[in-house]
């Protein structure tokens, strides 16, 4: 019961949450830019003007596939706060962003294209070190399922911290920031614009920027794990975690896509591996 009302919980409020948090994100973007900036509550109103305009599509198969984004981004996040498997939600955030691709393919455009390539090059770069790190988590609370490991006591980020170190790293590549924003950005400063995103108008536009809202809630539900031993640190973590992450965005321009695999793995590989390599190690010695 309380699994599904976690679930129901995060359909009903995670797009607030999320849009609130992308109300306050470009609020601090621009004061650390030396402007105004526009009001917290700017992106409930591009949704709404978006929801208003009609939807125009080259081909009508880009309505399916991002109506298939949304569902399974909702999905991912529903069975994580429902406390499930990790492994299950993984695979389910993953598919969706392999249908927002294929929906960028369908388009035809050089843009689109060219953001497409870039989406999967990103999905190849994170996707090890969040499987990374489901792994620590299952090697330290011996469960995949998020309620079980939410309910440990030990705290993961005192055996995981260079798992979480890396996991920061991918964290900046889903949230589209610099210097990793290489298929499409928040912002006009990517040579692209708005890649990936480049041929969707109107309501599917709109569907996009919800469904990054939900993925947003359930990242920053992802870092809650780290430190979930305490509610009150956790929270207090996350919020620090995002203000860096808008700190890394407005201190960096932008690397290439080779640097950008590069480094992800080589992250994952040095901070990721060798910390799950040396609690392996410990393991069998305490034992």
């Amino acid at each position: 019961m309380i699994s599904l009302t976690n679930a129901i919980l995060f359909l009903l409020l995670a797009p607030v949450i999320g849009g609130l948090v992308s109300g306050i994100d470009r609020k601090l973007t621009a004061r650390m830019q030396g402007r105004v900036g526009p009001p917290i509550l700017q992106p409930f109103y591009d949704v709404g003007k978006l929801l208003e305009k009609e939807n125009l599509v080259v081909t009508s198969s880009q309505n399916y596939y991002i109506l298939s984004y949304i569902v399974f981004i909702v999905v991912s996040g529903a069975l994580f706060f429902a406390g499930g498997d990790l492994l299950l939600v993984i695979f389910a955030f993953t598919l969706a962003h392999i249908f927002l691709v294929l929906g960028a393919y369908a388009s035809y455009s050089p843009y689109s294209f060219v953001g497409a390539e870039r989406e999967l090059i990103q999905i190849i770069a994170y996707e090890p070190m969040i499987i990374l790190s489901a792994v620590g988590m299952y090697m330290v609370t011996k469960s995949f399922f998020v309620n079980e490991i939410a309910a440990s006591e030990l705290p993961l980020i005192l055996y995981l911290p260079g798992v979480f170190i890396g996991f920061l790293m991918v964290f900046t590549i889903k949230l589209r920031k610099s210097p990793f924003d290489l298929s499409t950005s928040h912002h006009a400063h990517q040579e692209l614009v708005k890649g990936v995103t480049t041929e969707f108008t109107g309501p599917n536009l709109a569907r996009i920027e919800i469904a990054h809202w939900y993925e947003n809630v359930f990242l920053l539900g992802f870092v809650y794990l780290f430190f979930a031993f305490n509610p009150v640190i956790a929270i207090v973590a996350i919020i620090i975690a995002y203000l860096l992450e808008i700190l890394i965005d407005n201190t960096f321009s932008r690397v290439k896509w080779q640097f950008t695999l590069k480094s992800s793995w080589i992250v994952a590989g040095m901070m990721g591996l060798v910390n799950l390599g040396v609690l392996y190690y410990l393991a069998g010695v305490l034992v």
